[in-house]
């Protein structure tokens, strides 16, 4: 183990943890918002790789792609957010959490009818398929360096957003008290379906740009949803804040513990058993750290103040 090694997988960790951040601020602002529990967020996410990977073997744009993925998981968003979530806002949480079900199982038949059930390629841009030296013999894939710088840019917008724009204060004054925001003229209702539209929007780029390095397949967002309600549970429930500490920690905790654990290992114990132990240990290691956060802060890391 040596330095270069320990700097790659935290320049991985990076990159998968801002990654996760787009798809839990998404999932935030309509958890903490709207109270709604979306189990189908991973959906859009699934949604976004495939509008990305379908308009980039159509016209061989990886900037269009990432583009209609972004307008066109939106538009989906807000629609579904109009004709069906809308009317589950003042349901109780079981009822959303049985209609997202179904709305999981609806999108991916809707993807298998659509594209099939072979995965679809979303290849790399050509400019950015090799690698860069960041230090004397450090390299780095410049695509995952893009992803990074994306990653950090989205966060800082958002946050400008959220907490320096007439718009960021009438979600926080949705978020804090429906009534009086709609007393003081706010369209909540609007303002809830451009919030969901956002935040679906964030899931298609979080597909689009992560669509070269996995799989692009039906089926996608599950498992990559239960790691974004990770997040959302270590950095706290509505907390945009939150949401990017919670994304980091998990990123750098997942990434490290899948390379340097089993290497640590296989010092301490036989291979057989290293090589056994080593991914059980690293799969379960995400959770070990929210049931440690919850230990010590019940609310998260950053709950957001109503």
């Amino acid at each position: 183990m040596n330095w270069i090694l320990i700097a790659e997988q935290a320049l991985n960790g990076l990159q998968f943890g801002l990654m996760l951040f787009l798809l839990a601020a998404g999932l935030t602002l309509v958890f903490g918002i709207m109270d709604m529990i979306n189990l189908a967020h991973g959906s859009l996410y699934m949604v976004g790789a495939y509008l990305a990977a379908a308009v980039m073997q159509a016209s061989g744009s990886f900037v269009m792609a990432v583009g209609a993925a972004l307008a066109g998981t939106a538009l989906i968003g807000m629609l579904l957010e109009v004709a069906l979530l809308r009317r589950l806002y003042t349901r109780d949480h079981l009822s959303q959490v049985l209609a997202t079900f179904a709305l999981i199982l609806i999108m991916n038949e809707s993807v298998r009818m659509i594209w099939g059930e072979q995965p679809l390629m979303l290849n790399t841009p050509a400019a950015l398929s090799g690698p860069v030296e960041l230090l004397p013999g450090l390299m780095y894939p410049s695509y995952r360096l893009l992803i990074i710088g994306v990653g950090l840019a989205v966060a800082l917008l958002l946050f400008l957003l959220v907490t320096r724009t007439r718009v960021g204060m009438w979600v926080r004054a949705g978020a804090s008290n429906r009534a009086m925001a709609t007393a003081m003229g706010v369209n909540i209702r609007w303002l809830f379906t451009a919030v969901f539209g956002f935040g679906a929007a964030l899931c298609a780029l979080a597909g689009s740009l992560l669509g070269p390095l996995l799989a692009v397949q039906v089926g996608m967002g599950e498992s990559i949803l239960i790691t974004a309600f990770v997040v959302i549970v270590i950095g706290g429930i509505g907390s945009i804040r939150g949401a990017l500490v919670g994304s980091l920690l998990v990123g750098l905790v997942d990434t490290a513990s899948r390379t340097l654990l089993p290497m640590t290992l296989r010092q301490l114990a036989p291979p057989e058993v290293a090589s056994n132990l080593g991914p059980a240990l690293a799969s379960i290691l995400i959770y070990v750290l929210m049931a440690a956060v919850l230990f010590w802060k019940p609310q998260g890391l950053f709950p957001a103040r109503g």
